[in-house]
């Protein structure tokens, strides 16, 4: 260590006095002066190492490296724990999946080992103190070999840190995009809330009630509330799903709101269209009677036995409908949409089970008095059927695969059969006119499955 300036010019005075065999008074006078002064100086900036160096200095500076070093990497340790942390407690507030816990548990076991580490570090440098002025070499020996061996488990520690925080990642990476959506879906929530309610004013104002609308929106209330108290109380995953489906239901509300004006005058529509048909229907299920007479004044039971009730049927249907009507614009005008809304397609199912039914008598006619005049147009439509389905089932082929030529050689025979019922003085051409219908269905689902084999093999 090199002495300061003070102690510089006190060292020469004491050899001096030490030689002062024929010094004067004065200098004998001066010692006790130039000593008190060297005394402080000799403390002065350099603590209580000593002046000169030898091998107990270079093991102390050996020491104070290693030491230095351990300092840097339980440092950088902590930081990365720290920083660590904060991945790990935004994984917990997210993710509760097995993943999720494993990895939790793992970070509390790695957090364990660092505080080993961490403990060995701090007994090392307790240990030893490096600034003692009487520091013997072994004792910086093995300070350094205990701070190094301290460093080294630093450092091993914070590679498994390192791996472990590698491994984190996909966790890590899927916590942040939840809690990135967290905010604008709170937000979203909020502003749909908003929207339903001023859709509902509006349509108030315009003279409409909404009750059902009100009361499904009252209902989310207590759901506003908790996500106001926010996902630190609730949970991010629990917070997210209420504030999607707050949104959702809120949306909802405010899309039937803006409608309702649209659906009044639509039900207002539908109940004056539905009224005139039911009239209609009426008048026609009027005419039915009239049909049934002539089918059965010219043809055989079996061609209208089947229709006889549809006069009855078609009266009790309309009373139905009108019945149903009424209770519709009841509901209407207590604004009641749903169930006004409900009764009107019970009313158009009635009207068309009737519409069905009274046509179904005039298309009879019309089909017997045609087949009547001349069954050739019905025959040969049904063999063109059949001759075609056989040109397809041969294409390609030197033989026909039993299962097309079957069910159209039955046909085939069917159809003669049904030709068969034709002779006699009272033909059951109902009975007829069902067979050439049915072969042509059967005809049609060959052709269908020979297309769908080729199509497959292609």
């Amino acid at each position: 260590m090199t002495a300061t300036p003070s102690q510089q010019a006190a060292s020469p005075g004491a050899s001096r006095a030490r030689r002062g065999v024929g010094d004067t008074l004065a200098l004998a006078v001066a010692l006790p002066l130039l000593a008190a002064l060297a005394l402080p100086a000799a403390f002065a900036g350099g603590g209580t190492r000593r002046w000169f160096g030898g091998r107990a200095e270079g093991q102390r500076a050996e020491a104070q490296a290693a030491k230095d070093a351990a300092a840097t990497a339980f440092y950088e340790l902590d930081t990365a724990q720290r920083d660590l942390r904060i991945s790990i407690e935004t994984i917990r507030a997210v993710d509760d999946s097995p993943a999720a816990r494993r990895a939790v548990a793992d970070f509390e076991a790695l957090g364990r080992r660092i505080d080993e580490a961490s403990g060995r570090y701090i007994a090392a440098v307790d240990a030893h103190d490096l600034d003692r002025d009487d520091l013997e070499a072994g004792a910086a020996a093995q300070a350094r070999t205990e701070l190094t061996r301290a460093k080294d488990e630093l450092q091993r520690v914070r590679g498994e840190l390192d791996r472990y925080t590698e491994g984190l990642a996909p966790l890590l990476g899927k916590a942040e995009t939840q809690l990135a959506r967290l905010a604008p879906a709170v937000e979203r929530a909020r502003q749909a809330l908003r929207a339903a309610s001023d859709a509902l004013d509006a349509v108030r104002a315009a003279g409409l009630r909404a009750d059902d609308l009100a009361a499904r929106l009252a209902a989310l209330a207590p759901e506003l509330t908790l996500l106001n108290q926010g996902a630190g109380r609730h949970g991010v995953p629990q917070t997210l799903e209420r504030a999607e489906r707050v949104a959702r239901e809120a949306e909802a509300v405010r899309a039937e709101a803006e409608r309702l004006p649209e659906r009044a005058a639509e039900i207002d529509h539908r109940l004056v269209s539905l009224r005139t048909r039911a009239q209609a229907l009426t008048t026609r299920a009027g005419q039915v009677e009239p049909v049934l007479s002539e089918l059965r004044r010219r043809f055989t039971v079996a061609c209208w036995q089947d229709l006889q009730h549809v006069p009855e049927q078609a009266a009790q249907n309309v009373r139905q409908a009108e019945a149903k009507l009424a209770e519709a614009r009841a509901a209407r005008d207590a604004q009641r949409w749903p169930d006004a809304t409900a009764l009107l397609s019970t009313v158009r199912a009635l009207l068309n089970a009737t519409d069905e039914s009274v046509s179904a008598a005039g298309d009879r006619l019309s089909r017997l008095n045609a087949v009547q005049k001349d069954p050739r147009a019905e025959i040969e439509r049904t063999r063109f059927a059949i001759r075609d389905a056989q040109r397809l089932a041969m294409t390609g082929r030197n033989t026909p695969d039993p299962r097309h030529a079957r069910p159209l050689d039955d046909g085939v025979a069917r159809l003669e059969r049904a030709i068969g019922t034709l002779e006699g003085r009272h033909p059951d051409y109902w009975h007829f006119l069902t067979e050439t219908e049915a072969v042509r269905e059967t005809v049609a689902r060959v052709v269908a499955l020979i297309r769908e084999e080729r199509g497959a093999a292609h």
